[in-house]
């Protein structure tokens, strides 16, 4: 025979169970749709670093076409007049600038391979200018080993010279200064070319209004592939300087890690 207070509960236990069936079935559905959220959320993110991956590599790669019919523009100069010699080192330096470039697709690189890029550049327009060019490259020790996304000094150089110093009669001077400010690596180059905001000006314009045939070269192309490695973190400016030239400086966070975008 049940007694009363064991009925009582077995008629308690029937009133609440299904109470707490319902309460255990809406934990579960929150927690499933949480999970999906979850799971979904994962996806966008998945899918958002997958985008930016594919859009930085054709950034990067539309600025090979725009470095090599530059650099076999001097070349062809250089046969031109039948300098054979210099001729003979060109083609070698920009068989190790390319031996170099396809060895690896990282999106940011060393500021030590960036310079070693830059410079193998250089010293094709060492052979073309002679004695007057005159270089000046300054880089802290401690800042060698931080991270730059690839070309980014290489392309504001190869535009000093397409913009400014091919334009120069007379002695062409190129300042490279690498330094730390604050938390950031402050990358600034000068040089005394005649014109050379101007055309850098036009040529941010023609990016925009004929993307097709531009698109991907100069200075728009370094600000976006910077924005994709570090966001508003990072900046590029340019100025005139009073007694003729143009300055560039690019400011980015000081890492010295590899960022995935994959």
């Amino acid at each position: 025979m049940i007694s009363f207070e064991g009925f009582t509960l077995l008629i308690l236990l029937f009133i609440l169970a299904p109470i707490i069936g319902a309460i255990a079935l809406l934990f579960l559905f929150i927690f499933e749709k949480r999970i999906d959220l979850l799971e979904n959320k994962n996806l966008k993110i998945e899918l958002e670093k997958e985008l930016q991956q594919a859009l930085y590599n054709q950034l990067n790669q539309q600025i090979q076409p725009h470095f090599l019919f530059n650099t076999l523009n001097v070349i062809l100069s250089l046969a031109r007049l039948n300098r054979t010699k210099e001729l003979v080192r060109a083609l070698e330096v920009l068989s190790q600038f390319l031996k170099f470039k396809y060895k690896s697709t990282e999106p940011l690189i060393s500021l030590a391979r960036e310079i070693t890029y830059t410079e193998q550049y250089l010293e094709i327009q060492k052979l073309r200018f002679g004695n007057r060019l005159r270089i000046q490259l300054d880089c802290a020790d401690d800042l060698l080993q931080a991270s730059i996304p690839p070309f980014v000094l290489q392309t504001i150089v190869e535009n000093a010279f397409k913009h400014g110093l091919e334009r120069k009669m007379g002695e062409a001077i190129l300042d490279i200064r690498i330094s730390r400010k604050d938390d950031d690596v402050l990358l600034t180059v000068i040089d005394n070319g005649s014109s050379g905001l101007t055309a850098f000006q036009n040529e941010s314009e023609i990016e925009t209004e004929q993307p097709h045939e531009e698109s991907g070269h100069g200075l728009d192309n370094i600000r976006r592939r910077l924005h994709l490695c570090f966001g508003d973190h990072a900046h590029l400016e340019l100025a005139p300087i009073s007694e003729g030239g143009t300055l560039v400086s690019v400011r980015w966070p000081c890492t010295y890690e590899q960022i995935d975008l994959r």
